[in-house]
């Protein structure tokens, strides 16, 4: 709402210039309150001519409505294009190499551009463009003088992120619910910087030099730009306290790559860092956070519809993934966009066609070191049936020399499924040969007849090592290097429904059958309770007697009548 008001009113006053009393009738706007109107330089005003009618002024509003609308959707479609481009710059990612105690090296993608940062300016400034052109628009239009729009769209639009924005996301969240703010010492920097800008505007405009902006008031406020972010950042990485905190891992130089403070040749940098048993990087965990929401949403969506087909049901998953992680100011800006105009959501469709497809970048050494060669599971995310018997999964590597013997070591892991009993374990070494790229580990599901949740366990790599090489190569492991598998039950139990929804039988029947089916699964022995309810038939013996009971259905019964 607050996009569409402002580029309305961009539209109705693009580059005015006053008018004179003498172009306007007896020196002013038919309005009780005497207000002079304006040109616009681009459309000029419309001037009624005498005695018009209820009807014409009814049509003439309809056209300029129509027109807004238009010009208005015109906008958001360009602005969409803008915030697009904004939200593929922030989201670049940069491979760190880290190199543990061990020895063992590994890549770990980190992000460029510090969230805090990106927020307060690039998308600061997608969000905000209509208010800042206006303002600079009109200031321009009318000699430096301030208008009546320009300071008072900023800080509308700034009292509206304070005000209106907090207050509706404390209105939405659920009875019963709770909701944290994920950075508060950021939200108290940025919520005080904001209450200090009303002061300063005041200050600026009505005390220091009333009615004039000096240059030095603008640099000033200029300058207190940088100021903000910086103390933002400050607040979101807690870079001064670092050294007096105990930390679970003590990685300077990782998290300041992590944050976009670290310029790295190539996007690509070593680092070693100590990394005691059973802890992990920000980096791994997150990564394992999403293999285990992928895995938890296969899970859910199956209980929902047991006969969805695998593709689907990959689908489904990816996009139950991409629905519950964090997305930016342009993110819902663009979704705003394409829902208002029937776009659809383009942008989540592409990033499951990305996450469900082999990423062709990953093939490239481009941002690599020639010397670096990676290796990784293609692809991460496995979903077989229960009755696959084996299956392979791929283990590929890219980058340096491929004439290179490299081996590395992979073994199972239980996740819900148990070695032995729902999947046979495995263990080994693979060894990639000169001018191998791909390599398969043999995986065997153990099938059985009894009824049980899906599961899904996982296959690991580990211990890199250089068996012969002509040149010098620096194996890494890259993610995907854990695989998930997850096995669905061919032995569920099924989803039961009536044979038809509508059953017509006439008054003189003295029973009415009705039939109910058992599908997507057949196994084990399920008891159904049933009953009778009144709709313009009433029950208690006027039109039909109620019936309450259960009924049962038998290992490998589908149908009951």
């Amino acid at each position: 709402m607050k996009e569409r008001i402002i580029i309305i009113v961009l539209f109705l006053s693009i580059i005015v210039e006053p008018l004179s009393a003498e172009k306007l009738v007896n020196g002013t706007c038919p309005s009780s309150l005497r207000t002079f109107c304006y040109d616009g330089i681009i459309v000029p005003m419309w001037r009624p001519s005498t005695g018009i009618t209820a009807g014409d002024k009814a049509a003439r509003a309809i056209v300029y409505f129509s027109a807004l609308m238009y010009l208005f959707l015109g906008v958001s479609i360009i602005a969409d294009r803008f915030m697009a481009a904004i939200e593929v710059i922030t989201s670049q990612e940069k491979e760190v190499i880290v190199r543990r105690k061990n020895g063992e090296t590994q890549t770990i993608s980190v992000r460029i551009w510090n969230e805090t940062v990106s927020n307060l300016t690039l998308m600061a400034l997608g969000s905000s463009a209509p208010e800042i052109l206006l303002s600079v628009i009109e200031i321009i239009g009318k000699n430096f003088e301030a208008g009546d729009l320009g300071p008072g769209t900023i800080v509308g639009s700034a009292a509206f992120n304070l005000f209106v924005i907090i207050g509706v996301c404390i209105i939405v969240v659920p009875d019963g619910q709770i909701r944290r703010i994920k950075h508060l010492s950021v939200f108290f920097i940025t919520s005080s910087w904001s209450l200090f800008a009303y002061l300063w505007m005041y200050l600026i405009i009505a005390v220091f030099t009333p009615g004039v902006v000096e240059v030095w008031e603008a640099l000033l406020t200029f300058i207190f730009f940088p100021v903000i972010v910086i103390c933002a950042y400050i607040a979101d990485t807690k870079i001064f306290f670092k050294k007096f905190l105990k930390k679970k891992y003590r990685a300077t130089a990782l998290m300041k790559a992590a944050n976009g403070d670290l310029e790295l040749t190539n996007h690509t940098e070593e680092v070693t860092y100590s990394l005691t048993d059973g802890e992990l990087l920000a980096e791994e965990s997150e990564f394992d956070r999403h293999r285990m929401d992928y895995v938890d949403a296969i899970k859910e969506i199956r209980k929902r519809n047991p006969n969805i087909g695998m593709k689907e049901l990959e689908e489904l998953a990816q996009m139950e993934v991409l629905n519950k992680g964090p997305k930016s100011r342009a993110y819902y800006r663009m979704q705003a966009t394409r829902q208002l105009t029937g776009s659809g959501n383009v942008i989540k469709k592409a990033k499951v066609e990305r996450r469900m497809s082999f990423d062709d970048n990953r093939l490239t050494t481009e941002t690599y070191p020639p010397h670096v060669q990676r290796f990784f599971f293609n692809p991460g995310h496995y979903t077989v049936m229960e009755n696959v018997g084996t299956f392979p999964v791929t283990v590929t590597r890219v980058g340096g020399d491929m004439h290179a013997v490299v081996s590395v070591e992979y073994f199972t892991l239980d996740g819900t499924a148990v070695a032995e009993e729902d999947y046979e374990p495995v263990k080994g070494v693979l060894l990639f040969s000169a001018g191998e790229t791909h390599k398969q580990i043999m995986i065997t599901i153990i099938d059985d007849d009894i009824f049980e949740e899906d599961e899904h366990f996982t296959v690991h790599l580990r211990n890199l090592e250089v068996k012969h090489s002509k040149t010098k190569i620096e194996p890494v492991l890259v993610d995907p290097m854990v695989a998930t598998i997850m096995v669905l039950d061919d032995d569920h139990s099924g989803v039961f429904q009536f044979e038809v929804t509508d059953l017509t039988v006439s008054e003189s029947c003295e029973f009415a059958e009705v039939k109910v089916q058992r599908v997507s699964g057949c196994r084990g022995v399920v008891r159904l309770p049933y009953q009778t309810s009144e709709g313009t038939a009433k029950g208690g013996g006027k039109d039909f007697e109620d019936t309450v009971g259960y009924i049962e259905f038998q290992n490998d019964q589908t149908e009951f009548a």
